[in-house]
């Protein structure tokens, strides 16, 4: 299948959460033989006008990110590609019009992935997107309520998760040097102080604490650490590889969940995957809750004190390194079902 991503921005242009994830499908999608392009702004050195990096042709439909060239511009950089199906990031909005303009003079269908909006994206074109769409993916049920309510048809939404890879956490052993775990990007949406606060209330108890990920906000995580006097049995990791992280996850027993905007909990679902307990703050725009819903090895809190009461109850609960009821979120599964997302739109376009 030829599968062209639009997406004027990449991750190696501007790393982000919808930024990660395309570049993840596509690279999947390519190392299951399909032929991938990206088409964005450049991002690249030199003259050349399409770039090859594992697998994904990346083509530059302009030599700088500006939503309105891009998306004027995108049409005939798609007649060049001739691809079976067209798959567009949300966001900025105008790139999905102009994906939506050349995939109807292919005649080939406009998949939609919906992340999130960025500032700047206004109301409007985020509507016109959502309703051009002949498919839309959506990591979690809100961020398809999000899309719903943006005037996308029931029928033309799926909700397409984020995955972890299974084979390694079956495959890496275990690292004990943490019994409770928070991970994630520290940037202003990251809460850890929920974490903290949590600790704080079971200074009494014996435990070690451990914070994945890096970011602007890590040295206000480190004062508040301190200020609550739990700096000494608290370790900040900074970026893990996957490789490094899983033995971490799979040697920790609870995985605390506090981060105030989360599309979809990516690190919630590996902690739960390699077994961990995960007790889960609810907020307002994350979606997280959803993972614990059905599971026997998850909780709901509302607050910082509840959180703590969640973290000593889940010593009644065995310790575990792997957790199979999440295996169907392996990578493989997942990229399954962006395919036959793909298959189901371009059979809809049958009777062209």
């Amino acid at each position: 299948m030829r599968i062209a991503f639009v997406s004027m921005y990449t991750a190696q242009l501007r790393a982000d959460g919808a930024t990660r994830r395309l570049r993840r499908v596509a690279e999947r999608l390519a190392a299951r033989d399909h032929e991938v392009s990206v088409l964005c702004a450049k991002w690249w050195e030199g003259e050349v006008s399409a770039f090859e990096q594992n697998g994904v042709e990346y083509v530059a439909v302009t030599e700088a990110p500006s939503a309105t060239t891009f998306a004027s511009k995108l049409p005939f950089a798609l007649r060049r590609v001739k691809p079976d199906v067209v798959h567009a990031a949300n966001s900025p909005p105008a790139q999905v019009s102009g994906a939506k303009t050349g995939a109807r003079l292919l005649r080939v269908p406009v998949v939609v992935d919906w992340w999130a909006e960025r500032e700047g994206d206004a109301p409007g074109g985020c509507r016109r997107a959502a309703r051009s769409a002949d498919r839309v993916t959506a990591p979690s049920q809100m961020v398809k309520t999000d899309v719903r309510e943006y005037g996308a048809a029931e029928d033309a939404v799926r909700v397409v998760p984020e995955s972890v890879d299974f084979d390694l956490i079956r495959r890496v052993g275990t690292d004990d040097r943490a019994d409770l775990l928070y991970a994630r990007r520290l940037d202003e949406h990251a809460n850890v102080e929920s974490f903290f606060l949590a600790l704080a209330e079971l200074r009494d108890r014996e435990w070690r604490a451990a914070v994945v990920g890096d970011g602007p906000e890590r040295d206000a995580a480190e004062r508040t650490a301190a200020e609550l006097r739990i700096a000494d049995r608290v370790t900040f990791l900074g970026d893990l590889s996957p490789e490094e992280f899983v033995p971490v996850m799979k040697g920790a027993h609870v995985f605390a969940q506090t981060a105030a905007v989360e599309p979809f909990a990516n690190d919630l679902l590996w902690a739960l995957a390699c077994g961990c307990v995960g007790v889960v703050e609810y907020q307002a725009r994350s979606s997280a809750h959803e993972l614990v819903v059905d599971c026997d090895r998850g909780a709901r809190v509302t607050s910082p004190q509840e959180l703590a009461d969640e973290i000593a109850a889940a010593a009644d609960y065995p310790q575990k390194s792997i957790n199979e009821a999440f295996a169907d979120y392996d990578h493989d599964d997942v990229i399954r079902r962006y395919e036959a997302v793909y298959e189901e739109a371009i059979e809809g376009y049958g009777w062209f």
